[in-house]
């Protein structure tokens, strides 16, 4: 299916947002997504299923000041 990656088509197979992180190589911590401009709770990145045309917004953290 086709996604928007931070404003970038995308390809995947992944049905959730967990396969999506394994998928895109997101680190285990430092990471928040936004789908459809609503934020989910880490937790709830395996029940969250992945649609077609779906906006996700990918935040990492960084360090500094």
């Amino acid at each position: 299916m086709e996604i928007i990656v931070n404003n970038s088509k995308t390809s995947t197979q992944a049905a959730d947002l967990q396969a999506l992180a394994v998928e895109l190589g997101l680190p285990e911590k430092g990471v928040a997504l936004a789908l459809d401009s609503k934020m989910v709770p880490r937790s709830e990145w395996g029940n969250t299923p992945l649609h077609e045309g779906a906006k996700l917004l990918v935040i990492r953290a960084t360090c500094g000041g």
